[in-house]
């Protein structure tokens, strides 16, 4: 039988990597399982807003990615049908507050940076959970090569299809009858694009085009396939062409992103969420048992929130977790047990709401900015394109607090800045 290990984390995606490096950060262990063989970087490209830089600043990583990838100036949004600008918003400092920091950050970068700071073991490749039963105060993994592996606290944090939301009985992801396709562009003598949140809206898709540093410029194009259009999604040259024909009255440079794209530089898939309800009344956190990440709130990528939200999970559940493994030495394994559940039981109220109402807010832009009709346009684009604007910007503002509960410098958990 293996060793007990105190926090096993299934899963090393951001959500996975952040939390193993927040613990880490407080001077605690913990393991990362990793079905794969080695880090994934699939989705190429993330915004990372200002609410996710605070994070990676209380993770020490995040000078090193700034470094890498422009700091943007504005986000605008663009009539898919006309082409025209219907809203555009500078990232400007509010009440004599910091300026936002949302920059484009390449996904592959991102989980290096993470996972390079971890001790070296902490990840285990190659180790699939394919079944989880309790064993005393302790949970029991069983991996796919036949180990097994115990643990006082699990987490999980692999994705919209989490074996361990399965285990905590939430019900599987929700279809949201949409579907994305990825891609980022090289140009080795550079791009030339502004650096700017660029995104177009409408006609039955929305796209966007975001430059990350001076020769990588992130693009996304989300639609609702009808039947005949679903073998597109299979074929990524076929898909290449599919976004081009959609994207005609957008300006031509937009489109020479996608033209510079080569097909194995795409990827597509249909779009999940979470039920919002399962997080008021589902089991997102039972005893030693807890959820983070996509595991915990998949959502449409109509914020571009999903891998901020990930990175707020890791550093609220490290900082909750930290305490209650620090405990007394010498304590009983039943008060050790009762002060992890108390943790968690606080993670997960929390992150519960935030989550909630990212999910939802998700959703509803999501829709809206992909409506098509010239009614709909109208409102949209007079009307809607504005305020959804000043919405991004407000989900930003969102602080998770510090890593080390000892550290007063920051405002409190969970506050809107």
């Amino acid at each position: 039988m293996e060793a007990t290990e105190d926090v096993v984390i299934v899963g090393a995606g951001i959500a996975g990597l952040a939390t193993a490096l927040g613990i880490h950060r407080l001077g605690l262990r913990s393991l990362v399982l990793e079905w794969s063989d080695s880090l994934r970087s699939s989705g190429f490209a993330l915004t990372v807003w200002a609410n996710a830089w605070r994070a990676l600043d209380e993770l020490g990583v995040a000078d090193s990615l700034r470094r890498q990838h422009l700091l943007h100036r504005a986000v605008i949004i663009g009539s898919a049908a006309t082409g025209d600008i219907t809203s555009k918003r500078a990232f400007e400092a509010r009440d004599q507050g910091e300026q936002p920091e949302v920059r484009c950050v390449r996904r592959s970068l991102l989980v290096d940076v993470l996972a390079k700071e971890l001790p070296n073991g902490t990840i285990r490749f190659s180790s699939k959970v394919v079944h989880i039963e309790e064993q005393g105060t302790l949970k029991l993994l069983h991996l796919a090569d036949g180990s097994t592996v115990r643990t006082k606290v699990l987490v999980g944090c692999d994705g919209v299809n989490s074996v361990v939301a399965k285990w905590l009985g939430l019900r599987g992801p929700a279809y949201a009858g949409r579907s994305a396709a990825r891609g980022i562009a090289e140009f080795p003598g550079g791009h030339g694009f502004e650096a700017n949140f660029l995104q177009y809206v409408g006609n039955g898709f929305r796209s966007g085009v975001l430059p990350c540093d001076e020769t990588h410029v992130y693009w996304f194009f989300t639609f609702s396939p009808s039947p005949e259009e679903k073998e597109v999604e299979e074929d990524m040259a076929k898909m290449k062409q599919h976004v081009l024909r959609n994207l005609r009255k957008v300006p031509k440079k937009v489109l020479q992103a996608v033209e510079r794209t080569e097909p194995s530089a795409i990827v597509s898939s249909p779009l999940r969420y979470r039920w919002p309800s399962d997080l008021l009344w589902g089991g997102i956190c039972r005893g030693s048992v807890c959820l983070a990440g996509d595991a915990l709130h998949a959502m449409t990528p109509d914020l571009g929130q999903g891998g901020c939200a990930a990175l707020e999970d890791g550093v609220t559940l490290a900082r909750c977790l930290g305490g209650a493994l620090r405990g007394k030495p010498g304590a009983a394994a039943a008060d050790e047990r009762r002060r992890i559940e108390a943790a968690l039981e606080e993670y997960a109220k929390e992150r519960k709401w935030r989550s909630f109402e990212l999910i939802c807010t998700a959703y509803a832009i999501g829709r809206i900015q992909q409506s098509s009709g010239a009614v709909m346009n109208f409102i949209r684009d007079r009307l809607l394109a504005p305020l959804m604007t000043r919405k991004l910007m407000s989900i930003a503002t969102f602080d998770c607090g510090p890593l080390s509960p000892s550290d007063g410098q920051r405002s409190s958990p969970g506050t809107t800045l």
